[in-house]
C-alpha cells in the first residue's frame, strides 16, 4: 500500500537514499527517495478454511448424459418414437388455500405447482384497465429444479417463458368481465425432466378453472422434439438437449397451447431449423396430444368441483 507522506515529528526532504525502518504508532514504515510504504499487521482469520490450491468440480464426477441419443427403436421411457405417446399425467387442484386457485401437475419427473391470485384491485389504473382486466404471470424454476443448481433471481429463460404462458393464457380468459382488476398466475417448477412450457399452460389453465376465473376454453400445451426424421411427443430433458443424428438439418422444438373446444391455437413457439412440412405435421402432433390430455384434466376439474360443492345434507 502507498500513501502520501505521513505527519511524522521527524519527517524530512528525502535523501537519495532509503532510510531505516522505524516504528510509529504501532506501524512500521520506510522513507525511501519517492514515497512512504506503510506495512500494516493484518490479523489472521482463524474462522475459514481455505481450499486446495488445485480443485475440481463436482460435476466432473457426475455420470454425464450420453451427447448422442439413439435414433431407432423404444425411448429410454419405454415410448414409442414418431407416435403420439405422451407420458402419463397426474392431475390435482386446490392444494394451496391461501390462493383462489391451485392446481399441480406431473407428468412423468416433470412436477410443477400454479397459483392463481384476484381479481384484485389493479395497481397501475389507464384506459385500458377501465375497459378490461389484466393477466400478469410469472414462472420460476426452483434451484434444486434443474440437474445444474440455478438461482432464485428470475434469469432470461424464466422471463421468456413467463411472457409465452401469458400469450397463451390471454386469449383464453374473459378479461373484459373483470375492469379495474388484474389476475396474477404463479407457476413454479419444482422439476424439469422436458416439455416444462407445455405443462406449465396446461397447470395454470387449471389452476384458473379452479378459482373460477371465466374462460373461453381450458388451455392445454403439448411439444414435441424433431431429429432429422424422427420426432419424439413430450420430450424428456435428455431428449431436449441431446441429438440423436449426425446432421443438424431438420432439427428443433415446437410447443403448441391449444384450446380443444374450440379447435383454436392460442399459442406457439418453436426453435431450431425445420421445415413448412415438417412444422405443418408438428402442429398436427402437438394437437392430437392435446386431445389425448383432454379427458384426464376435465376428470380432475370434475372432481374438484365436486369437492367443494356442499353436500345434500348441509344443503
Amino acid at each position: 500500500m502507498t500513501n502520501s507522506p505521513c505527519p511524522h515529528p521527524d519527517n524530512k526532504p528525502f535523501s537519495g537514499q532509503p532510510e531505516k525502518e522505524k516504528t510509529w504508532g504501532g506501524k512500521r514504515f520506510r522513507a525511501g527517495p519517492v514515497a512512504w510504504v506503510i506495512y500494516f499487521n493484518m490479523p489472521t482469520d482463524t474462522k475459514r478454511v481455505r481450499g486446495p490450491e488445485v480443485s475440481q468440480s463436482p460435476s466432473l464426477f457426475s455420470c454425464d448424459p450420453a451427447a448422442v441419443l439413439p435414433s431407432k427403436g423404444p425411448r429410454a421411457d419405454g415410448r414409442r418414437r414418431d407416435q403420439v405417446d405422451v407420458r402419463p399425467v397426474f392431475v390435482r387442484c386446490g392444494l394451496v388455500s391461501q390462493a383462489k386457485g391451485s392446481a399441480y401437475l406431473e407428468a412423468g419427473n416433470t412436477k410443477l405447482m400454479c397459483c392463481v391470485y384476484g381479481p384484485r384491485e389493479t395497481d397501475r389504473k389507464d384506459e385500458t384497465d377501465m375497459k378490461c382486466g389484466r393477466l400478469t404471470t410469472d414462472m420460476r424454476f426452483a434451484p434444486f429444479s434443474c440437474p445444474e443448481r440455478g438461482s432464485w433471481i428470475q434469469g432470461s429463460q424464466d422471463k421468456d417463458f413467463s411472457l409465452m404462458l401469458h400469450e397463451s393464457l390471454q386469449p383464453a380468459i374473459c378479461l373484459h368481465k373483470y375492469p379495474r382488476s388484474q389476475i396474477e398466475v404463479s407457476v413454479m417448477v419444482l422439476e424439469n425432466s422436458g416439455s416444462v412450457l407445455a405443462h406449465a399452460v396446461t397447470c395454470a389453465s387449471l389452476a384458473l378453472a379452479d378459482a373460477g376465473i371465466e374462460m373461453y376454453d381450458l388451455v392445454l400445451g403439448c411439444s414435441m422434439r424433431q431429429d432429422g426424421t424422427s420426432y419424439v411427443v413430450d420430450p424428456s430433458y435428455m431428449e431436449e438437449n441431446g441429438c440423436s443424428s449426425v446432421s443438424c438439418e431438420n432439427q428443433g422444438g415446437l410447443t403448441v397451447a391449444f384450446l380443444p373446444s374450440l379447435n383454436q391455437i392460442s399459442g406457439l413457439q418453436s426453435d431450431g431449423d425445420m421445415t413448412e412440412e415438417t412444422l405443418t405435421a408438428g402442429v398436427r402432433t402437438c394437437i392430437e396430444g392435446c386431445y389425448k390430455l383432454y379427458p384426464v384434466i376435465q376428470r380432475a376439474l370434475t372432481k374438484a368441483v365436486r369437492k367443494a360443492a356442499p353436500s345434500q345434507s348441509e344443503s
